[in-house]
């Protein structure tokens, strides 16, 4: 099984338990920054992020 690419802001792969999106604190969901992708979320405007307070 091929393991998934993730983007820097990203705590864990889309769908790993205990995670939920959340809209990218970088560029504040627009995907964008200075006319190009956003590096932090990788163009997506959204980033993985734990939940639960652990």
């Amino acid at each position: 099984m091929a393991q998934q690419a993730i983007n820097p802001g990203d705590v864990a792969p889309e769908g790993t338990p205990g995670t939920g999106e959340n809209v990218c604190p970088r560029c504040g969901g627009s995907g964008t920054i200075d006319d190009g992708d956003c590096p932090n979320c990788g163009g997506t405007g959204t980033v993985v992020e734990g939940i639960g307070g652990a």
